[in-house]
């Protein structure tokens, strides 16, 4: 059974607001709780339950490892943002920094990793090559043997069930207003600029919105004669219960990921492998992922299923006075890919003998929203002033949605953000921009 914080939703709609957040995902409610510290009236608005989809549903890594070198500053930002995220907040979102080990299984592999080191120096991080012999001695009981790796002390996790609830509580404390079960349809203007939303349950008058949709940003968007290219890819994870003698902290290799919980279990599942429902958004955003698909080939699974017809019927458009789609359809449960974790159960007890016989407590599936070049799109909307988007974080939503957070709430103070915005434009798509796919991913 899929955990998840659950928080009781505000029952009277105001009728003005300074911003309107579409979305109460990890990034919806980061940037709600900024907005209201600052002192701006905010509501936040989810179509289903806070943090019901891949907030809740990922493997609970705080990273800077690893990331696209145009990502680490946002990363790093984001990092500060989580050290004092527990005391703003004055909940618990789970965020320890236990450290994290990429494993490298190839003297190639390990190639790649010092290579991302490199670019990451000039950012003065921690993370360091270790050895074989050093990987033995920091993560003991291993059964096999490794070229070597990469280790970031500071690295650390939070605690997907519990952050997104306890976000949107703290942001509640400063004023914020938060409604579960209330999609927003659309957006209404007013001499070109944004004047309102419209939701399910009354329309709200604000200067400014937030779209952090995830998935269901580009159809939000669509609507708007916005174009936002986005493809989603399903993460698979497991819950296993409490079990004594496994390693540390997080780590990951070549067909497995781990993260220890604070409860003393784990959550497993294996790096690089991602089933991908071919759906419409497949054909119209074709030529933008060409070369991302180019060099995730390996880790993508195309298929098609359910979701692949069930998208078809989807409506492009529809009018704020009739039921949306994301009305019909609240929460995305995906079933999880059960082949690629038992492949991964499999994995993980070959390598530590002390988790061969875990007990699973479930399993869970969600689905991710990327980019072609798996950076988020963090930006205002030139066609619609007064509208920001937050959304294409392509796996990397938990770790960074802090900074991204923090960098909308600037935007909308009229501040200089303290992470250059430019990376993360909208209109890198529309501008002729040569969109890159960073090919060193881990």
């Amino acid at each position: 059974m899929h955990q998840l914080a659950t928080v009781p939703s505000d029952t009277e709609l105001p009728k003005s607001a300074d911003v309107v957040v579409i979305g109460g995902g990890i990034v919806g409610a980061c940037t709600g709780l900024f907005l209201a510290e600052a002192g701006f009236k905010v509501v936040i608005c989810e179509k289903g339950e806070f943090g019901a989809e891949q907030s809740s549903r990922n493997w609970g890594w705080v990273r800077k490892m690893g990331r696209d070198p145009r990502e680490l500053p946002l990363a790093i930002q984001a990092f500060e943002e989580w050290k004092g995220l527990n005391a703003l907040t004055g909940e618990e979102t789970g965020f320890r920094q236990q450290g994290i080990t990429y494993f490298a299984e190839t003297e190639e592999m390990m190639a790649k990793y010092l290579h991302w080191l490199d670019y990451a120096r000039e950012y003065q991080l921690d993370t360091r090559e270790i050895t074989s012999d050093e990987l033995k001695e920091l993560v003991p009981g291993m059964a096999r043997d490794f070229a070597g790796g990469l280790h970031t002390p500071s690295d650390g996790m939070a605690e997907p069930a519990l952050v997104t609830a306890a976000v949107v509580t703290g942001a509640r404390k400063f004023g914020a207003l938060a409604f579960s079960r209330c999609a927003v349809r659309g957006v209404e203007t007013e001499a070109g600029k944004l004047s309102g939303v419209v939701t399910e349950k009354g329309a709200i008058k604000c200067p400014f919105a937030v779209l952090a949709g995830g998935t269901w940003s580009t159809l939000f968007a669509r609507n708007l004669g916005i174009r936002i290219p986005q493809l989603k890819f399903l993460a698979n994870v497991m819950r296993t219960e409490p079990i004594a003698g496994g390693p540390e902290g997080c780590g990951s290799g070549p067909g497995f990921g781990f993260r220890k919980r604070l409860d003393g279990g784990y959550n497993v599942s294996m790096r690089s492998a991602h089933p991908v429902d071919i759906v419409p958004d497949s054909f119209r955003f074709y030529r933008d992922f060409q070369q991302a698909l180019s060099h995730e080939k390996k880790a993508m699974r195309l298929r098609v299923s359910r979701r692949s017809f069930h998208e078809l019927m989807v409506p492009n458009s529809w009018k704020l006075d009739a039921v949306s789609p994301f009305e019909k359809e609240r929460i995305l449960n995906p079933e999880p890919a059960h082949k690629i974790l038992d492949e991964a159960k499999v994995n993980i007890g070959k390598l530590f003998p002390a988790l061969k016989d875990i007990r699973i407590a479930d399993r869970i599936g969600g689905q991710v929203d990327a980019t072609p070049d798996a950076l988020p799109i963090i930006s205002g909307v030139d066609d619609i002033p007064g509208l920001h988007v937050a959304t294409g974080f392509s796996g990397h939503g938990l770790g960074v949605a802090p900074g991204a957070g923090r960098m909308i709430a600037q935007m909308i103070q009229g501040k200089t953000p303290l992470v250059d915005p430019e990376p993360y434009r909208l209109s890198r798509f529309t501008d002729g921009t040569k969109i890159e796919h960073w090919p060193i991913g881990f």
